[in-house]
């Protein structure tokens, strides 16, 4: 081979990260722009891009290319190690998937995402349930094609973060639930609750300018991103055109600041990613453990702060003086971190928000075992709800269809924000430790000291550490529950005392 195989790789990487970006754009469209009626054509335009990339990934040359370049492992850096590892990993899972199966994905998630927002409208599960069969089913195969028909869970759960097992995210999760449920019950049980029914009747226009003055002030860089409105706030995109949205509800202004100021965690870390290598390992996100440890990190340890609202409760109070009108700092800061029994996760207090990811954990394993049927599925649903959080959904919207992501099999993907919950309470005390005075910046609107703390422990790694890895390289401890309880603790029974 004449010339440099780490060359020639690099530049199929790239072509397939511009392929995918591609991809990515049109899911963007479908959920932000995408006329009513006009699901069934963007189906097979989503077929027929899976194909291109799919196509692309199974390039036999990148194969030839691999091995080629596993044989001079001597002469490689530590980075292209890095590099060649993951390519490999990606390729052998992406040879195993026929491409018939993947156009059949890509449409069948197209479909499935439609039929889930009219379930969603009418609070009619039936009527999404076949759907959500042909996902399981679907996901199963996808599991068996990567040799994985024994532990299809565990597929999942390392598809979205390499390392991790259900049995290490049980363990994890039950020393958790063990330390929170007290906690919950504690707060739940106070004579103090705050009155969130102070916001009423906020325009959505000044919603809108607010979270584009903050999102901007935390670090978003908009000369690279945007944002839009949709129905489920998500982030897209890469570093290089970051999309991110949040959705506007005139009485209740704290849904869309801080569902866009998660999103902006998850955006600032795309962001932060090392450009010039976003086709490849080292410029790739560590998973969605660790990118949910951003965002959430933004939204609740910083954004719900002292600090931070001694700055912006002002601000608050010019775009929104009448509405505001009456209402003390003790109030506003009070419900800011209201904490009650909420049937959504999205509108859930970070207290008891593990716990809506606890449930989902326990009903996606028991659909991968099949202990649990999709008819059984809403009962089953209603049942934890009842267990966990004493909550009885009123319907099917408010319990079982109100999370976007089985339309699209990513199964796997709620366990992360609980994981990232942990990493975020781990980050956050190691940077209040390392960036003396961290809360006086926030008071001053400040923000550039932590974000740069991230960049360095966190972003520009990209992806050489697994998400447990990475907790120990970035606070010197083992991921655990530990430093979530702490937080919760310090955060939130002074307020409820």
């Amino acid at each position: 081979m004449s010339e440099d195989p780490y060359l020639l790789l690099d530049a199929k990487l790239k072509r397939i990260q511009a392929l995918n970006s591609i991809s990515g754009l049109i899911s963007w469209d479908e959920l932000v722009n995408l006329p009513e009626d006009s699901a069934d054509q963007r189906q097979e335009q989503c077929a027929a891009m899976a194909q291109v990339c799919h196509a692309a990934s199974v390039d036999p040359e990148i194969d030839t290319l691999l091995s080629e370049l596993e044989t001079r492992d001597d002469e490689l850096d530590g980075d292209q190690r890095i590099v060649i590892r993951d390519a490999r990993k990606s390729y052998n899972r992406s040879a195993k998937l026929p491409a018939e199966f993947v156009s059949r994905k890509a449409r069948l998630d197209s479909e499935s995402y439609h039929a889930w927002v009219e379930a969603k409208r009418n609070a009619n599960f039936s009527s999404y349930a076949p759907f959500l069969q042909r996902q399981l089913d679907h996901s199963k195969e996808f599991a068996g094609y990567l040799g994985a028909i024994d532990n299809p869970y565990d597929c999942f759960i390392d598809l979205h973060d390499p390392g991790m097992d259900t049995a290490s995210i049980s363990e994890l999760f039950e020393e958790l639930k063990a330390d929170l449920v007290p906690i919950v019950s504690q707060i739940l049980d106070s004579a103090i609750q705050a009155n969130t029914e102070i916001f009423n009747g906020f325009p959505i226009a000044q919603q809108s300018d607010f979270v584009k003055q903050v999102t901007t002030a935390l670090g978003f860089n908009y000369k690279r991103g945007r944002i839009d409105t949709s129905i489920h706030p998500f982030c897209g995109g890469n570093g290089a055109d970051t999309r991110i949205t949040t959705r506007f509800d005139i009485d209740n202004p704290l849904d869309s600041l801080f569902s866009a100021i998660h999103e902006t965690g998850h955006g600032m870390y795309e962001q932060g990613l090392p450009i010039d290598q976003l086709h490849n390992a080292l410029g790739q996100a560590a998973g969605m453990g660790a990118h949910e440890s951003q965002s959430r990190l933004w939204e609740n340890q910083v954004c719900r702060s002292r600090g931070f609202w001694k700055h912006y409760e002002p601000e608050l109070r010019k775009y929104f003086p009448e509405q505001l009108d009456g209402v003390s700092s003790n109030a506003l800061y009070l419900a800011i971190n209201s904490v009650s029994k909420n049937p959504i996760r999205v509108d859930s207090d970070e207290v008891t928000y593990n716990l809506h990811i606890v449930i989902r954990f326990e009903i996606e394993k028991r659909l991968f075992d099949g202990s649990l049927s999709i008819s059984d599925l809403p009962q089953a649903w209603n049942a934890l709800y009842k267990e966990l959080l004493n909550i009885d959904p009123k319907d099917d919207a408010e319990g079982v269809l109100q999370d976007v992501h089985w339309s699209d099999a990513s199964f796997g993907y709620f366990p992360s924000y609980c994981l990232g919950n942990m990493l975020a309470a781990q980050l956050w005390y190691a940077a209040v430790e390392e960036l003396p005075d961290l809360e006086n910046d926030f008071e001053k609107g400040d923000f550039s000291r932590l974000l740069q703390w991230l960049r360095e422990k966190v972003h520009r790694h990209g992806m050489r550490y697994d998400l447990k890895a990475l907790a120990m390289e970035a606070t010197g401890q083992e991921l655990s529950p530990r430093s979530l309880i702490r937080y919760l603790k310090e955060r939130y029974l002074p307020l409820y005392a």
